[in-house]
């Protein structure tokens, strides 16, 4: 698989994890204190710059036209596992995002 893609579906999950824990509710599921808004603008913010940086490795891999499209499905699979993932294992995703760079770190060395 093309590294361009898999970081760009890494982007996008991570993104969607960022935006997701930038809201109070969905950040408290971790068992953590309240955080200051600061912080919950901060990782609404990482969210975004994700996503954009998500598009970017899309569009890389597969042009203007079929980077857009393959960026909406990397979108709708990351949303999708964060979905389904976050009331059972909440911590588990924050493990699964940084875990996974460490995977695309090692395939990109080898």
């Amino acid at each position: 698989m093309n590294l361009a893609l898999m970081a760009g579906l890494l982007l996008a999950y991570t993104g969607m994890l960022g935006l997701c824990l930038g809201l109070e509710r969905y950040y408290k599921q971790l068992k953590q204190p309240a955080p200051a808004p600061v912080v919950l603008r901060a990782l609404r913010c990482a969210g975004w710059m994700a996503l954009v940086a998500s598009y970017a490795c899309c569009v890389q891999a597969w042009g203007t036209a079929m980077g857009s499209v393959a960026w909406f499905g990397n979108l709708s699979l990351a949303a999708l596992a964060l979905v389904f993932m976050l009331p059972y294992t909440p911590r588990l995703l924050v493990l699964l995002a940084g875990s996974s760079w460490v995977v695309l770190g090692i395939a990109a060395i080898g």
